[in-house]
Order: structure tokens, then sequence, then C-alpha cells
């Protein structure tokens, strides 16, 4: 009897372990969402000739959730290429009363905004997943740019920069030429060189 007893003891606490083994994650949960990530988008892939940005937006219409992860994917790209930082920090320290009752109080702000603007030629989409959990599509996006169409784009907008400049230097360089010449015409008045 104590053998029976002893091989269903075993027998259940066996059937309890195997039951109790890891659950799949409930769906809509954070740990579902977790489970569905491309790996790509964790760790996105790392080339000498191109940048790489993985973003991800979600909607209730699917293409919806496409354009705004493939937009913020351009915006990532284009603050790799060029990005305007400002920043503000702030420090405030202040001792009141004396002694030992003196108190300190201080405070600590930081403060810091991020401006992109750049054009970007050749952006396209290197990799792309779309999942619906409980009628929500999230998408998921690689934008790549090709760094040899950035280079490109990089000089021409320099040469831009370069024939604008040019043309402002010698806009300027005629407009003081004329002033120079009026001025020695008025000269030649005062001295009664011309009449």
């Amino acid at each position: 009897m104590k053998l029976i007893s002893l091989f269903v003891l075993v027998f259940f606490v066996v059937g309890m372990i195997a039951c109790g083994g890891p659950k799949p994650p409930v769906e809509g949960t954070p740990e579902a969402t977790l489970v569905t990530i491309p790996e790509w988008y964790s760790a996105p892939p790392q080339d000498p000739n191109y940048l790489f940005a993985a973003n991800t937006a979600n909607s209730r219409d699917m293409q919806l959730a496409v354009d705004k992860a493939k937009q913020q994917a351009r915006t990532d790209l284009a603050s790799q290429l060029e990005v305007k930082v400002k920043g503000l920090t702030t420090s405030f320290t202040e001792e009141v009363g004396m002694g030992e009752d003196s108190e300190i109080l201080s405070q600590f702000t930081e403060v810091s905004k991020a401006v992109v603007s750049t054009t970007m030629n050749g952006t396209r989409v290197n990799k792309q997943e779309i999942i619906i959990d409980q009628g929500i599509y999230r998408a998921y996006v690689l934008m790549e740019l090709p760094l040899g169409a950035a280079n490109v784009a990089m000089m021409q907008q320099i040469k831009n920069q370069q024939n604008l400049y040019t043309r402002f230097r010698a806009t300027q360089a005629f407009d003081e030429l004329e002033q120079e010449v009026e001025k020695y015409e008025q000269f030649k008045k005062d001295q009664g060189m011309i009449r």
C-alpha cells in the first residue's frame, strides 16, 4: 500500500512539474509585445556605407502606423546627419537660517531642445514588420540612407552655399565700389573740379 501511495505521489509531483512550465504571454500584455519585437529593431545593422534608423508606431489604421514609423525613422536619420541642440542648465543653492538650524535648499533644472532640418535623398525602407494586437496595428520599420547619396547631397549643399556667398560678396563689393565712386564725385564737386 505504501508503494502504491509513493507511486501516486511521484506521479502527481511529476505531473505538476510538467504542467507548471512557463506559460506563453497573454496577448496585449507588455511581455507579449516584447516577444514580437524584430531583432533588427533592437539592434539595427551597422554598415560603413549606410546609416540606419529603426522606429515603431501604432494606429488603428495600418498605413498610418507604417507612415508614422517611417517618418520618425527619417527624423532619426536626419538627426544622425545634422542636429542643432540648444540647452539650458540652471542651478540654484540657498542656505536659510543660521548655525545648526540652517537648511540648504537647492534646485537643478536642465532643459534641451533638438531641431533637425536637412534634406535627405535616397532614404528607403530596408525592413518592415506589422503586427496586430487587439485591433491596433504596430509597424516596425528599418530605414536606410546610403552614405554615398548623403555625401553627394551635402557636397551640393556646400556648393550652393558657396555660390550664394560668392554672389553676396560680389554684390557687397559692387555696393562698396559705388559708394567710393560717389564719395570721389562729391569730393571733386567740393574741390570745384567739376560743376
